[in-house]
């Protein structure tokens, strides 16, 4: 049975869980050099602003994403093109698609290709949940009371390489040497109310962050939910105290970062009656930079290209 295809970090998460892992987006600084730091909450208000400045000249790019869960896993290639991402799904459970779920896939990617209308739906969705998380970014300054702890070495990881089962992937990038973090604590801002039921998240987290001052990206989050969080008057939904995100970004080169890695060990209720359970451990490597201006069924050309052929 094939899988149905996911959409990469901040469109593949829900709504609400994206403002679990808002920080990975958002928190990116812009420091000095060298201690003693500038004051820790205009620090990622500067930081917000020069996220929100550099989305728009994001460079597209082809990558694997990976995803294990209580439920299933599996691994997608994935392009993102500026009429939205393609992804084809490759491995499930570790061992990569029969012929027939192959030509399920191959199926459905002519299909997406033969109806704009489609590609377009997605897309607008995608839209919808980058404003979203735009829209979270904002309240990042005021929603925590950050401070910072030291400046230490980065702890440089290497850049994922997630291999895809019987295909051969591009050589993964080595990591940088690393660079001083500086590590600021957040909790939440006690005077701070948020303005809707989404950003409630941010009332119960609180954590650590590394971030890398010279590149002026978030490096690395540990987070985890200091108490319970309802929404909706815990009428939609709740997660339980003691909840953990882990985020890490990575530089691949120059000043061109991308998320490689989130874990989600969450749980809660939702409709005050079912269980909710999230415990997701998602891996992004293999990145290769992609023309700005590639359409979305060139993207799909390329994704059934790199379909193995038949073994005779």
């Amino acid at each position: 049975m094939v899988l149905p295809p996911v959409r990469p970090i901040f469109c593949r998460v829900a709504p609400l869980l994206l403002a679990s892992a808002i920080l990975a987006a958002g928190v990116s600084a812009g420091a000095q050099a060298s201690p003693p730091v500038p004051d820790p909450t205009a620090l990622v208000r500067h930081a917000v602003a020069l996220r929100m400045a550099e989305e728009a000249s994001h460079q597209p790019v082809r990558f694997v994403f990976h995803k294990k869960s209580d439920v299933r896993i599996f691994t997608q290639e994935i392009i993102e093109t500026s009429q939205g991402d393609v992804a084809r799904l490759v491995a499930v459970n570790g061992a990569p698609l029969t012929a027939t779920a192959r030509q399920t896939e191959a199926n459905r990617l002519h299909a997406l290709a033969a109806n704009p209308a489609l590609q377009q739906h997605r897309f607008r969705r995608e839209q919808a949940d980058a404003a979203r998380v735009d829209k979270l970014l904002q309240l990042l300054p005021d929603a925590f009371l950050y401070r910072y702890v030291r400046s230490e070495p980065c702890q440089v990881a290497d850049i994922p390489d997630v291999p895809i089962p019987g295909v051969a992937g591009p050589a993964p990038l080595a990591p940088p040497a690393p660079d001083l973090c500086y590590h600021l604590t957040f909790t939440p801002n006690p005077h701070w109310s948020p303005p809707d039921i989404e950003s409630r998240l941010l009332q119960g987290m609180a954590g650590d962050v590394w971030i890398d001052a010279n590149g002026d990206r978030l490096h690395r989050l540990t987070g985890h939910f200091i108490e319970d969080v309802d929404f909706g008057w815990g009428i939609v939904g709740r997660f339980n105290r003691g909840g953990t995100v882990f985020l890490e970004q990575d530089r691949l080169s120059g000043n061109d970062w991308e998320l490689t890695r989130m874990k989600l060990n969450l749980t809660g209720k939702v409709l005050l009656v079912k269980t909710l359970r999230i415990r997701i451990d998602e891996t992004m490597g293999n990145f290769e930079p992609v023309p700005r201006n590639l359409d979305y069924r060139k993207a799909i050309d390329l994704l059934l290209a790199s379909q193995p052929s038949e073994q005779h």
